[in-house]
C-alpha cells in the first residue's frame, strides 16, 4: 500500500451543502477504487495563487490516504469530469 495526498479545490460560489457533497463524491471516488481515507484536512475557502475561471477563491480540502497503485488514476479520470471542481492534485508520499 502507498499513501498518498489528494487535494481538492471546489468553486467558493457554492452553497454549504454542495460544497460538502462534492468533497463527499471525491471521498466516495477513493473508497470505491480501494483506498482508505486516514486524515482529512479541511482549510475552507482560500485565495488561489492565479485566477481560475474568472475566480480568485475556492475551498480546500486534504485527504490523505493508503492505497493501491492503480488507484489515483482511476480517482483522477472521475474527478476531473466534476463541473465543481476547479482543480485536484494526487501527491505520493514518501515512505
Amino acid at each position: 500500500m502507498n499513501k498518498y495526498e489528494i487535494t481538492v479545490v471546489v468553486k467558493p460560489n457554492l452553497e454549504e451543502e454542495a460544497t460538502n457533497a462534492e468533497f463527499a463524491h471525491a471521498q466516495e471516488l477513493i473508497e470505491r477504487f480501494g483506498g482508505t481515507v486516514e486524515k482529512v484536512d479541511d482549510w475552507g475557502k482560500r485565495r488561489l495563487a492565479y485566477e481560475i475561471q474568472k475566480l480568485n477563491e475556492g475551498f480546500y480540502r486534504f485527504f490523505t490516504i493508503s492505497a493501491e497503485a492503480s488507484m489515483p488514476a482511476e480517482v483522477e479520470s472521475r474527478i476531473r469530469l466534476r463541473e465543481n471542481v476547479l482543480r485536484y492534485l494526487i501527491v505520493k508520499l514518501e515512505a
